[in-house]
């Protein structure tokens, strides 16, 4: 398992660096006045690349630039083979075209001369639902002959390029003065003249996003699983067994010790059974189709309609039970045998006997980890809950006295059932909200959820204070007690504090399960963030001398995934304000195809490269400084381009935006 999870984490840290695109380029003379020049594509599952022909102020389109054509000239645009897919896109307003699995791209040229030469490039778009790559190029220079009676070829005059190149390069105004003065060294590293912002951090920012967030996630992980295990204790099938189990141990070992032992090892048989459970949950879908359910829509609709069902058993609907016979079995097993088997046994008689109510828990708990993105999150999430579970069937063994302190079984424990119920049902309209947006229904914009929220927290406020009944609560005439209204006052707060969001307010407390803002018909917060400096250098010159930290911000003006995350992040008030006040922002568009004042060859891992555009430019400083290549990403910097912290990429998750910003400014502090 440790080696398997080490090659995971690994792999994790390689992709940064693989292309998920791969382009073969080829010539074949059809006669000889005619050659085809072809660029056949394998792209990765999950990926696409975008078609030709696109609109400008979409995606970056393929497109053929010819900067040699001797003896030669183009026929016609670029063409392709292969399966156009079009879809309407809501950020760009417009409909894109692209491929999924392969495609070739292909033009023609004429032969004019005796003997010819063509030298160009193809500039591709490829992108994921997650992130999107820079624009990418594939080079091509081929030689051959023409009609033996066609006259010799003129030398090659300025770089020729194709009408459909030609368009492509207008770019907006104000990032035509971009400062190229970096790319005017011969140094290949760019690092010439002391200009120490060019030094490599790959190691460094690997480093940092490598402990740090796995980390993180593993311990939230464990930490909800044991939650969830103590509420699962506190439920109508699990507490009154307990008394009845330990009692049980006690008596039948001829001392206490020998009991205290069997107790122990009951807890540790329900450690393992539950721990087994996450681990083949794990390895039934394995790490790819784990990481991959966080947005798979056919996934989160079944994920929403299970904690439906949960919730509406835990409502007293009707209660999930399993088959009887298989209680029966492994208690008549669990009796004929002795030792640790039958230990084991009566651990596992537990688990079918209580899962009407530990049931939908699991579920609840499995379904988080599952959408996670952590790959072992369900075994370490089960590990937490059967932690919990078995705790107290241990201590009261341990300290059989604090049973006769231990609040007897009554109707509080439908209470705990009723209010995990209406939580089941907020969390099953988050995952509904997931599904919503992949397929662009717009069932579930953010003042639907919010209203919905609203609604069921304040239903369970009611709930709490005792004027909301269901009819497994039949024959409770007593007052609620004091902490459960308490706990309603804390509902109806939570309820009014999301009102405000409605019309546009944040509500950060609940913008990790909202649909994100840009989804909202009606929004008063308009405030927006616009970055100062589109030019590394010139930003990082300002940040000097204001003594400020740096964001950088690698993005495009083809990246649907930046738009979202400046549309449903950005727009948070507190985001807003970090970004404007605290941070000197570097906005570095990857596609700006303002063209250097001239081509600079540079080599990187052993491969050469051609930079022709300020886009390049960018690109290649991702690349080489920080061994990325995708877009949106995000990294911060202090003064001297050394990281402050993990980089953020695309996720619409205010609260963990704001800990990344604030995790930077702080270290930020701590070098000064």
């Amino acid at each position: 398992m440790l080696t398997l999870f080490l090659m995971s984490v690994s792999a994790v840290a390689m992709a940064q660096m693989e292309m998920p695109v791969k382009f073969t380029a080829s010539q074949k003379q059809n006669s000889p006045e005619e050659v085809v020049v072809s660029f056949k594509a394998s792209i990765d599952k999950g990926w696409h690349v975008y078609s030709t022909g696109l609109p400008a102020d979409g995606p970056t389109s393929a497109e053929l630039v010819t900067e040699v054509a001797e003896g030669a000239q183009p026929v016609g645009k670029l063409t392709h083979i292969g399966k156009e897919i079009s879809e309407d896109d809501p950020i760009f307003g417009m409909k894109l075209r692209f491929f999924e699995n392969n495609v070739t791209f292909q033009q023609k040229y004429k032969i004019t001369g005796k003997t010819y030469r063509i030298k160009g490039y193809l500039n591709y778009g490829a992108c994921n639902d997650e992130m999107c790559m820079p624009p990418s190029t594939v080079e091509f220079d081929y030689k051959g002959n023409g009609p033996t009676d066609a006259p010799a070829p003129e030398p090659a005059k300025e770089e020729e390029k194709t009408a459909e190149a030609a368009t492509a390069d207008t770019v907006p105004a104000a990032l035509a003065a971009a400062d190229s003065a970096a790319l005017a060294t011969p140094d290949s590293t760019l690092t010439a003249d002391g200009n120490h912002w060019w030094t490599t951090s790959v190691d460094e920012l690997k480093n940092l996003n490598g402990g740090n967030i796995s980390d993180r996630s593993w311990i939230y992980i464990f930490l909800m699983g044991l939650l969830y295990g103590l509420l699962a204790v506190f439920t109508p099938c699990v507490w009154p067994i307990i008394p009845m189990t330990v009692s049980f141990f006690l008596k039948r070992s001829k001392d206490k010790k020998q009991g205290i032992k069997d107790a122990i090892t009951y807890g540790i048989s329900i450690i393992v059974i539950y721990l087994a459970l996450g681990l083949l949950v794990t390895a039934l879908f394995g790490a790819d189709t784990l990481n991959n359910l966080a947005t798979n829509a056919v996934f989160n609709i079944f994920f929403c309609l299970l904690l439906v069902v949960f919730a509406l058993s835990f409502f007293g609907w009707f209660e999930l039970t399993l088959p009887s016979s298989w209680t029966d079995k492994v208690d008549s097993k669990a009796s004929s045998t002795s030792g640790l088997l039958s230990i084991f046994l009566m651990a596992f008689t537990l688990t079918l006997v209580s899962f009407s109510c530990t049931g939908p828990i699991i579920g609840l708990l499995l379904v988080e980890t599952t959408t996670s993105g952590n790959w072992i999150g369900p075994a370490i999430g089960m590990l937490g809950f059967a932690i919990a579970l078995a705790l107290p069937f241990t201590l009261f063994a341990l300290f059989p006295s604090w049973l006769k302190q231990a609040p007897k079984s009554g109707a509080w424990m439908n209470t705990i059932k009723v209010v995990l119920g209406f939580i089941e049902l907020a969390f099953a309209l988050k995952f509904f909200s997931v599904a919503d947006l992949a397929y662009g229904w717009r069932l579930m914009d953010r003042e639907v959820f919010l209203a919905l929220w609203i609604a069921i927290f304040f239903l369970l406020g009611l709930y709490l204070i005792g004027h909301l009944k269901f009819q497994s609560d039949e024959g409770r005439d007593k007052p609620m007690p004091v902490l459960c209204i308490m706990l309603g006052l804390v509902s109806f707060a939570f309820s009014i504090y999301m009102v405000p969001g409605l019309w546009g307010a944040p509500c950060r407390a609940v913008s990790a399960f909202a649909p994100p803002l840009y989804t909202q018909d009606f929004n008063l917060n308009t405030k927006e963030v616009r970055a100062a400096y589109t030019d590394y250098e010139e930003g990082m010159r300002a940040a000097m001398q204001k003594g400020k930290p740096v964001m950088l911000d690698f993005t495009g003006f083809g990246c649907v995934n930046c738009r979202k995350m400046e549309i449903a992040v950005w727009t948070d008030p507190t985001v807003a304000d970090k970004l404007n006040n605290d941070y000197v922002l570097i906005s570095l568009f990857v596609d700006d195809k303002t063209p250097l004042p001239k081509p600079i060859e540079v080599e990187y891992n052993g491969k050469k490269r051609t930079l022709r555009t300020i886009g390049d430019k960018w690109s290649y400083l991702e690349e080489m400084k920080f061994g990325y290549l995708t877009q949106p990403l995000y990294v911060l910097v202090d003064n001297d381009g050394n990281p402050l912290g993990p980089s953020f990429s695309y996720k619409e998750d205010v609260p963990e935006y704001m800990n990344f910003l604030n995790t930077g400014l702080k270290n930020f502090k701590n070098r000064e």
